[in-house]
């Protein structure tokens, strides 16, 4: 089967350089069968950037585009609290640069106007857009999206693509949050391989709505690889999971950069 991860980061080790990590992410993922990778965010990470700072990270994830343009894909990472400079880094790494999709963090919530404002300008770019959201035990982080909130933001979106980082982390209520919204994507990505998850997945929201992610480095590809190859599916739904429904997402913007797939 071929698999696409939605989800990665540069590893927390392997290199002090941007090229270094990626090398060596891509090493691992080859040991795992992985043909494409999402990645974003730079290192040192920050959860509320200034734009100097998503700039500069933006900047290490284009340094590593063009010597592995087959394998990496490029999202832009954003600070919707800082809306102008967001919309201006979209621009440079999207519309005029070869970056593909947005990732959304904990700096603001997701239902608020600029966050929208931010998503629709995406999708004029058909880039894929890409927003964390976790339903924690505890408390959230100040400004940390639930699946909840992604499925009132979805709602204002004319029915555009938007994808449920790790389906809230508590999966079986994050899957019952964006269930009536069919416009949202699950991502699978970053919480334990336990039993049962992709198959509840597949169950309500159907196998054409959810993605195969690792969060890789934060997690293991094998462990999260094994959410779908554990899991008892048919054949049929593990490949939309693993590559087509990401594939089917990104084929616009891919086109339209010239990116063969």
């Amino acid at each position: 089967m071929r698999i696409w991860d939605l989800h990665t980061h540069f590893p927390t080790t392997g290199g002090a350089t941007a090229e270094q990590r990626a090398d060596k992410l891509i090493r691992i993922a080859d040991r795992m069968g992985i043909e494409r990778l999402c990645l974003y965010m730079g290192f040192p990470w920050s959860q509320d950037p200034a734009p100097e700072k998503f700039r500069a990270e933006n900047d290490q994830v284009l340094s590593v585009l063009p010597k592995h343009a087959d394998r990496l894909l490029g999202f832009v990472y954003l600070n919707p609290k800082h809306e102008d400079a967001s919309l201006a880094e979209l621009e440079r790494c999207v519309a005029n640069g070869p970056m593909v999709g947005v990732k959304l963090w904990v700096a603001q919530h997701c239902n608020t106007l600029e966050v929208e404002r931010i998503v629709k300008r995406a999708h004029e770019l058909k880039a894929v857009v890409f927003q964390h959201t976790w339903f924690k035990a505890g408390e959230n982080y100040a400004g940390e999206s639930t699946p909840s909130e992604l499925a009132e933001l979805a709602q204002r979106l004319d029915g555009k693509p938007i994808i449920c980082g790790h389906t809230g982390g508590d999966w079986e209520r994050g899957i019952r949050a964006i269930a009536a919204q069919k416009n949202v994507f699950a991502d699978l990505a970053g919480s334990d391989p336990v039993a049962g998850y992709t198959e509840m997945a597949v169950r309500e929201l159907g196998a054409e709505r959810i993605i195969y992610g690792s969060d890789a480095s934060g997690r293991s590809f094998s462990s999260q690889l094994a959410k779908v190859h554990g899991a008892d599916i048919p054949d049929a739904a593990k490949r939309l999971i693993f590559a087509e429904n990401l594939i089917r997402l990104l084929a616009p913007i891919l086109r339209e950069k010239g990116i063969k797939f």
